[in-house]
């Protein structure tokens, strides 16, 4: 079996699907490994460093992809445009990326009339086997902890209260919105630093989580006895009185802050709006809010992805692209471990050749095409 590592050409995106480890657990697993020349620069990985595990190397894409059987990315190929990833693929080959065909609806039909067996591995069920493989939970940690160091460069103060002689200095209030794995990581690390910190979700089942983290949990009542979450574990998008009704608590509760991070998604819809105009406009000069959820629209009224913005109060609106690539390093030793979790079971031990298990959980939780047709559920209408 061979298998691909291309270099990621989309743009912000600074992460690389293999590292010297995994190549050599792939090579030790009975598999050959190329890997595209450059490929793990921008995570600090050296083509000497993929070649002292064993890799050999490819000049472009399209070397690197020949009777490749495996193909590993971190974002879905580019495809029907300049630098077009697909094409050079054979056809029954096995893409293995975060592939977000809500996104961009034509990967999936792409990756279906070239031949490709594409997983999306943003669809990795929620069970305690996958968590492992799961790239949004370890993503999304380093994009928690990042959200944090992002909003303290731009906090002209301290997080800690600080006495000295000169006076003491007040700790700062954080806020963090959405108490999924990026946000208690925001969570923790706002606390490891000194700050007061309080959180909210729609989800009940996160007031321990929290709580355990040393912050107050802040809630509203619930519509009905779900939880606020979806059998799979993600927040579900609420009714209108939940949302009038939380949208009263949060304003009253954002204007006390001091920074307030967001990182509310609802899989394969729009970011929910929870933070408004005038929300916004009742926060203290200096105050500022980081939206995780930018590249999904947004949680909060006026950020802009890949921006910085600064309100007439005063107020900055932190809506930087891919937070995680901007740890790209550690971003992508563990990304490249999910990868690595995903496929091993999968190889046969003698002949190093990849079995799919087609009824395997994973494997029905996360494949988007087959023999030429799109068939994941949440894609063909059948979920």
């Amino acid at each position: 079996m061979k298998i691909a590592v291309l270099k990621e050409r989309r743009a912000h995106e600074k992460r690389v699907a293999a590292t010297p480890e995994t190549v050599k657990k792939f090579m030790n697993a009975g598999a050959s490994v190329v890997i595209e020349k450059g490929a793990g620069e921008t995570a600090s990985i050296s083509d000497s460093a993929y070649e002292e595990a064993g890799a050999s190397m490819a000049a472009d894409a399209a070397a690197a992809c020949a009777d490749a059987d495996v193909i590993l990315k971190v974002q879905r190929p580019l495809h029907g445009e300049e630098g077009d990833e697909l094409s050079a693929m054979k056809k029954g080959a096995l893409l293995v990326a975060i592939m977000n065909p809500h996104g961009d609806e034509a990967i999936a039909a792409a990756c279906a009339q070239a031949g490709v067996t594409a997983f999306a591995m943003e669809f990795m069920p929620r069970i305690t086997r996958a968590q492992s493989m799961d790239v949004l939970s370890s993503q999304s940690n380093l994009a928690g902890y990042k959200s944090v160091l992002d909003a303290a460069e731009y906090y002209a103060r301290a997080f800690p209260m600080m006495m000295t002689a000169a006076g003491t200095i007040a700790p700062a209030r954080v806020f963090v919105m959405g108490v999924g794995v990026a946000g208690l990581q925001a969570i923790a690390t706002a606390k490891r630093l000194g700050a007061i910190v309080s959180a909210t979700d729609v989800r009940a089942a996160t007031a321990e989580q929290v709580e355990s983290l040393g912050g107050k949990f802040i809630m509203v009542e619930q519509d009905d006895d779900e939880g606020g979450e979806t059998a799979g574990g993600y927040a579900k998008e609420m009714s209108e009185d939940y949302k009038r009704r939380q949208a009263v608590l949060v304003a009253e509760t954002i204007a006390r802050q001091d920074i307030v991070i967001t990182t509310a998604l609802i899989p394969g819809r729009p970011a929910p709006r929870l933070i408004s105009e005038e929300m916004v406009a009742s926060m203290k000069p200096g105050s500022v809010i980081v939206d995780l959820a930018v590249e999904q629209g947004g949680n909060c009224a006026g950020s802009k992805a890949g921006e910085v913005v600064v309100t007439d109060n005063g107020v900055t609106i932190i809506g930087h692209y891919n937070v995680a690539s901007r740890l790209a390093a550690d971003a992508s030793s563990l990304y490249a471990r999910n990868l690595f979790n995903f496929l091993s079971p999968f190889i046969d031990e003698e002949s190093g050749d990849l079995n799919i298990d087609w009824e395997d959980e994973v494997i029905t939780g996360t494949a988007l095409t087959r023999d030429g047709k799109i068939i994941h559920p949440l894609l063909t209408g059948k979920s």
